[in-house]
């Protein structure tokens, strides 16, 4: 499928590094874009500009979609309707699993086969080994064009469930925001004391990479509901030291808004008589089910 005709709906930091890895990699690329002087490097690069989102849509069998959000996808899409009945649109929009099905629902009305998917990378790393996109939905697409869509970066199809992509895109966008909170609080902590970051970046990188192993026991717990096996240090330990994370950020002059609302769990699940649990035991809090 080295020569497969692809078409690149939105060009925006992201849509134009899809479209560049499609070029690079010997496909021949329509793209469009609501503002038409964002293809000209593109054009330049041997993509051919589309006049419309109709025309675009036309050219391909396979339609590629990365605009700001599903509402834009929706309304960009829905005049070409017609066009892209009895192809495959791959949506790589960021969004919830909501929106995800929603726009499946859609396509399939319209007879389009639907493949949603999430982009776990910036701009620069597509088409390099640091990429991977996770894929639900139509599974007989995904594997039609897996060798197109490998052009991108790793892909991974995760389920039948078009909501299920959007799902690992912002529970891995979490995980990574989470850590990023973490790393600039201690950040701001050293530095307000002065301390260069080459001294203790080092320190973090190498503790960040050992408490990390201990991330497939936190999803058995999780999964489970059982929080009281392997246990190392039980929540009531640790919440009774968190007080100290909180007071020496309110000494160094740094605000420790990102910690507060888990001492809060913390603090409850705890009054409530788990204190033997481990950490995980908050999830039960976090979940809305609850």
């Amino acid at each position: 499928m080295s020569n497969t005709p692809v078409t690149v709906l939105g060009l925006g930091a992201m849509g134009k590094a899809l479209a560049t890895a499609f070029l690079t990699n010997g496909h021949p690329t329509t793209v469009w874009n609501r503002t038409p002087e964002k293809a000209d490097a593109l054009v330049a690069l041997g993509a051919v500009r589309a006049d419309d989102v109709v025309a675009a849509a036309s050219a391909s069998e396979l339609v590629i979609a990365c605009i700001w959000d599903y509402a834009s996808v929706m309304e960009t899409l829905e005049p070409a309707a017609d066009a892209l009945k009895g192809r495959t649109l791959v949506n790589l929009t960021n969004g919830t699993p909501d929106q995800a099905r929603r726009m499946a629902a859609w396509a399939d009305k319209h007879g389009i086969t639907y493949l949603d998917g999430g982009i776990m990378a910036v701009p620069p790393g597509i088409g390099t080994e640091q990429a991977f996109i996770v894929y639900s939905g139509a599974r007989e697409a995904f594997d039609t064009c897996l060798p197109v869509l490998e052009r991108l970066g790793a892909a991974r199809f995760v389920g039948t469930d078009p909501g299920l992509a959007a799902l690992y895109d912002v529970s891995l966008l979490s995980g990574m925001y989470g850590q990023f909170m973490g790393v600039m609080h201690a950040l701001a902590m050293t530095s307000s004391a002065g301390v260069p970051a080459a001294e203790f970046v080092p320190l973090l990188t190498s503790w960040l990479e050992a408490m990390a192993t201990g991330i497939p026991r936190f999803a058995e717990q999780i999964e489970t509901g059982d929080h009281s096996q392997h246990v190392v240090s039980n929540l009531a330990m640790q919440t009774a030291g968190f007080d100290n994370l909180i007071g020496a950020a309110e000494e160094q002059g740094v605000r420790p808004v990102f910690f507060t609302a888990l001492q809060d769990l913390m603090v409850r699940r705890t009054a409530e008589g788990y204190g033997a649990d481990d950490l995980t035991s908050v999830v039960e809090l976090m979940m809305t089910r609850k």
